[in-house]
């Protein structure tokens, strides 16, 4: 089980988010299972998710179908 500061401390180094997104990232995950956290092209989405999952977060790349 990972603890809300480690999903947030995550999301800042890895993703770059602000800590105030990566907070609201993270009560979305909590609560709905899921959330989108970063778009952008594979190349630059797949190292992320390594790093997420090196981590022992649960991550996925996934297509955005319009």
């Amino acid at each position: 089980v990972n603890t809300f500061e480690w999903v947030i401390q995550t999301l800042v180094e890895v993703c770059g988010h602000e800590p105030e997104q990566a907070e609201q990232c993270t009560t979305i995950i909590h609560f709905k299972g899921k959330c989108s956290v970063r778009s952008a092209d594979y190349e630059t989405l797949k190292p992320m998710c390594e790093s997420i999952l090196e981590r022992g977060i649960q991550a996925t790349v996934e297509e955005l179908v319009a």
